[in-house]
């Protein structure tokens, strides 16, 4: 198929070149893919509040044997709907309670969405841009992060890849099918996540199709009566049944509060000004955000051609719905990152300079090697106590974490200033090799110091309270996660009783009832007994 109109194209490579290439990029997607979503996945603890609330939900799930409505720590849980509760079940059923198992179905779905990428963007540009697109959604930050984690979003951001594939071959050549398929995808979104799965297609479509001028081919088609039936077959018997079970109370808290709440106004403190969303954007698409750069002036191109108008549409229309919620989480830039692993792979001949597309790279491998320098000054001068403690402790950094983390910025320092004639793709297959190296340092040092910091001191507390058999009761802590470790409920008291076990921080023990017994402390997290 010929190029989109303003797309840089590039000659392709002949004779051993050609076949080397056709080799290498088979095994660079597959490392970018293992590196990114599975090296080290069941490694680490997860972290609250998401992951660690996900998990426990799940694991309730499975103990009570209710696979209609979710419960986390005893109590209703309204934020998602079903479908990732019961794939990260059948996970536990198969590989058992680890937290292996409660993230494969994301790294799984992440995986299909990296897949879908190439598949499309083979079919509608051409090979060499698909796997450059699949390269650049396996290794860019945010799906690195998500693809890892045990949630819904990439679950979601897969079925919104996948329907709106299907709108885009509607935009080209209208065919039932087409949009039936769409239908699908997105009733297991909204299976998944809830009405922003049919809100993003609807929206990116319906302007995609009035730039082209197609508005009465949108209006057939969302009016397609056998495309509403599989949405409904699809995702309505979960709707029903947890209306039957839960009545108003699912009406006010996963469509009032978890949907039109979180637009008006910001929830559980995640307020953002109306710029959030542009530095979230740059570290989002680390380390390809000069490539980024270079890509966005092709908005001026949004009516080039119906691909263009389309990929375009659904990223403006995500950033500019995002920045006007009132509740905003760098991660939900991500239902637009689709399109922009397109645009940037149609784009990566662009940058001729070295510098210019490998500074994220290098700005992204220094960051990693000085973190623990960073929270070495910081600590001391933390104001809360919780703080304090945890960012204090420095054990997760051995001598093998900082050679390793040296090692992965020297490489980058030689990809930017080994000298050389300009490749034929210019800096594109050092910025490719650069890639595989954050990834690394993401998963392989980043995510597992964070993980350590954070939530090993939890981990460790869950473990001891359950081989010593306390009930325990949290105060003003939000770590579900310790749950799943514990293997039982634990409950929030607001009231805490002399010889109640507390699991608490120490920026809230002075509010504890005196005198009390440390059964536990490290890294700001508590364990302690309420002396009678």
């Amino acid at each position: 198929m010929s190029a989109a109109r303003g797309q840089t194209v590039s000659v392709p490579p002949s004779g051993a070149r050609a076949v080397l290439g056709a080799c290498a990029w088979p095994v660079l997607l597959a490392a970018a893919v293992w590196l990114g979503l599975f090296y080290n996945l069941g490694a680490i603890p997860l972290f609250d509040v998401d992951e660690g609330a996900f998990g426990e939900a799940t694991r309730e799930m499975l103990v009570r044997g209710d696979y209609v409505s979710t419960w986390l720590n005893g109590q209703p849980r309204f934020d998602k709907p079903i479908l990732v509760y019961w794939l990260q079940a059948a996970s536990v059923r198969l590989f058992g309670l680890d937290e292996f198992a409660l993230r494969l179905p994301s790294a799984l779905a992440a995986m299909a969405w990296i897949a879908a990428i190439h598949t499309f963007t083979r079919h509608v540009v051409d090979r060499d841009t698909a796997r450059a697109a699949a390269f650049i959604a396996a290794t860019s930050a945010g799906v690195v992060v998500i693809g890892r984690g045990a949630i819904a979003d990439a679950l979601l951001n897969l079925f919104l890849a996948l329907a709106l594939f299907g709108v885009y071959r509607e935009l080209v050549d209208p065919r039932p099918r087409w949009r039936r398929r769409a239908f699908f995808w997105i009733a297991l979104g909204v299976l998944t996540k809830g009405p922003v799965a049919l809100l993003v297609p609807a929206a990116a479509s319906l302007l995609a199709f009035g730039l082209q001028r197609r508005m009465a081919a949108w209006w057939r088609a969302v009016r397609d009566p056998a495309g509403w039936l599989i949405l409904l077959a699809v995702a309505g018997p979960w709707y029903a049944l947890e209306y039957a079970a839960r009545g108003d109370a699912f009406l006010a808290g996963f469509v009032m509060r978890h949907n039109v709440e979180r637009f008006l106004v910001p929830l559980q403190g995640h307020a953002g000004s109306p710029f959030f969303y542009v530095p979230a954007l740059l570290l989002l698409m680390l380390p390809y955000t000069g490539l980024l750069l270079a890509a966005l002036p092709g908005i001026r191109r949004l009516r080039a051609t119906p691909l263009d108008t389309l990929l375009w549409c659904w990223f403006l229309f995500v950033f500019g719905f995002f920045t006007l919620a009132g509740t905003k989480l760098p991660h939900y830039l991500l239902y637009g990152a689709t399109p922009l692993f397109i645009l940037m792979a149609r784009e990566r001949h662009a940058l001729r300079s070295r510098v210019a597309a490998l500074w994220p790279a290098l700005v992204l491998a220094a960051a990693v090697a000085a973190l623990p320098f960073v929270l070495r000054l910081a600590a001391p001068g933390a104001r809360n106590a919780y703080a304090r403690e945890a960012l204090g402790r420095t054990d997760m950094f051995g001598p093998a974490w900082h050679v390793q983390a040296i090692a992965l910025l020297a490489c980058v320092v030689l990809l930017v200033l080994w000298p050389g004639r300009p490749a034929t793709g210019g800096p594109w297959p050092r910025l490719v090799a650069a890639a595989l190296a954050c990834s690394y340092a993401i998963g392989g040092l980043l995510l597992p110091a964070a993980a350590e910091l954070q939530q090993g001191p939890v981990k460790r507390a869950a473990l001891l309270a359950r081989q010593a058999g306390w009930p325990v009761r949290s105060w003003r802590i939000d770590v579900p996660s310790f749950s799943i470790y514990r293997g039982a409920v634990t409950p929030a008291t607001s009231a805490p009783r002399p010889g109640d076990v507390i699991l608490t921080r120490s920026d809230a023990l002075d509010g504890l009832p005196s005198p009390v017994r440390v059964l536990y402390r490290e890294g700001g997290v508590l364990l302690v007994r309420v002396e009678r």
